[in-house]
């Protein structure tokens, strides 16, 4: 029967008296209850909005321009023919390659744009860590087109966050931090700044995916297809409601621009980073002092536990976990009183403690349970404490070639010929095998390798160590910071 014929036959005119009362009445209850589930049930998809017009000029006051300025040490002096002394040639060449006569000696100013946004009326900005790190002035450009000097109030280079601090006569625009959590795969959202130093810009997108873990050991980063470009790093990523959800920090991309895999740092991570730096001008997190590993199915077979979940203890050097008794072996459960599923999640929960709190921690132990009392350290304090060098060390090579890169430690006269600050530190690409893996995933010579399996690196020896510790651990790849012309950018590498 088709769709007409039987649309025709529930028509009540056509029944009989009698039957067409019956269904008449069973036909009108059955629309009367679609009609009441419509009105009743809410949808739980939101549509898409007609415009984010009204948003951004709800926000947009609040969203601010960063411009940093350094002072670089002046580049080699170039080198040209050997020329004896009394050489006809001599003034020729000298003019020609010093024309002004400054000479290598002077230092210049490079400058650097990125992002931010108020978060209080009197004047407190959030930004990401490496948009200011290493400046000398930092300017506030503002949306009305009025410019302030700041200072840099806190920095924690873990989250990649900064709080900087401006003095106005009147109370400035702001806005506030919404719950990060709430946000799910396909939510609409809305990203501000300055990309590629264009002025104010806006582009849209979804959150494509959560729980986002780059190279950090606090990493929690929304991605997006919002595009993010250089000069959008620190600057805001809204809800639908006008709240930042995240911090805009970096995009995967193997040219440079946005492919439209860009990544920002949930609010619920910045919040309490941002808190810290207001308070006490750096972080404080709490410090269990244990070394810890995810438990694999194959490990809770092997120890004797039905599910693979807890942190496994590898170590417990000195420390607040040595002083409550616990052991290598241990399968870390809870945590002040809540369950503990990963080693991540593990690594947060005690970041997110109060340092000196006495917490109750409970392991698993040759098949039992164990409740131990631990007092937390401070993890930057234990992470402050240096490991004395062997005074007979033996020197590390120049450069070497690893991961199909031949790679050297960064010093001074190679950060200023890149356009460094003279202290930078990391491994410069000197030279890189074009038929290889770093090649094709976009690196190139003159990049700086800022970080290796969340670490930093500053000698040939860091990065060997990052290596054998994957391999050690059973990853394929390893995680680098990548920073070109300053900005940041990750990339895995296989190191099989």
């Amino acid at each position: 029967m088709s769709t007409r014929d039987m649309s025709q036959t529930l028509q009540p005119d056509r029944l009989a008296p009698r039957g067409r009362s019956a269904l008449h009445m069973l036909w009108v209850a059955a629309i009367g209850f679609a009609l009441v589930i419509g009105q009743t049930v809410p949808s739980a998809a939101r549509a898409a909005p007609e415009s984010f017009a009204d948003l951004a000029q709800q926000v947009s006051p609040a969203v601010v321009n960063i411009t940093t300025s350094t002072t670089v040490a002046a580049p080699a002096a170039p080198r040209g023919p050997m020329l004896p002394e009394g050489s006809p040639f001599e003034d020729f060449f000298r003019e020609f390659m010093d024309p002004e006569g400054q000479g290598p000696s002077t230092p210049r100013r490079s400058d650097a744009l990125g992002s931010g946004f108020v978060i209080s009326e009197d004047g407190f900005i959030v930004t990401n860590n490496h948009v200011i790190e290493g400046a000398d002035e930092i300017e506030i450009e503002f949306f009305s087109g009025k410019t302030l000097p700041a200072e840099v109030v806190g920095t924690d280079p873990k989250t990649d966050i900064a709080l900087l601090k401006v003095v106005s006569d009147a109370p400035l625009p702001f806005v506030s931090f919404g719950d990060s959590d709430v946000m799910r795969v396909g939510d609409w959202v809305m990203a501000m700044g300055n990309p590629l130093g264009q002025g104010f810009s806006v582009s849209a997108g979804i959150v494509s995916a959560r729980n986002r873990e780059l190279a950090g050991t606090y990493d929690d980063f929304i991605q997006t297809d919002a595009a993010i470009n250089r000069g959008n790093s620190g600057g805001p990523l809204f809800n639908m409601e006008g709240q930042v959800i995240g911090v805009n920090t970096a995009i995967l991309s193997p040219n440079g621009g946005s492919i439209g895999i860009g990544f920002s740092m949930a609010s619920n991570v910045v919040g309490k980073v941002v808190t810290q730096l207001k308070e006490f001008g750096e972080t404080r997190r709490g410090w269990l002092g244990v070394k810890i590993q995810d438990v694999t199915p194959d490990v809770a077979e092997a120890i004797g536990i039905e599910a693979a979940a807890g942190a496994l203890v590898t170590d417990v050097p000195e420390g607040p976990a040595m002083d409550a008794g616990m052991k290598a072996g241990d399968v870390i459960t809870s945590f002040d009183g809540g369950n503990v599923s990963d080693t991540r999640d593990l690594v947060r929960r005690v970041a997110d403690a109060d340092v000196g709190k006495a917490v109750r921690v409970i392991v698993l132990r040759d098949g039992r349970t164990e409740t131990l009392l631990v007092t937390l350290g401070r993890r930057e304090e234990a992470e402050a404490t240096a490991t004395p060098v062997a005074a007979d060390a033996p020197q590390a090579p120049a450069q070497e070639e690893m991961l199909g890169m031949t790679l050297s430690p960064l010093d001074s006269e190679i950060a200023a010929e890149l356009g460094l600050p003279a202290d930078a530190s990391g491994l410069v690409v000197r030279e890189i095998d074009e038929t290889g893996a770093a090649f094709e995933k976009g690196l190139r010579a003159g990049d700086v390798i800022a970080e290796a399996g969340q670490q930093k690196v500053a000698t040939l020896a860091d990065l060997q160590d990052r290596i054998d510790e994957a391999k050690e651990a059973g990853r394929k790849s390893l995680l680098l910071l990548i920073r070109r012309e300053g900005e940041p950018r990750f990339v895995a590498l296989s190191v099989e």
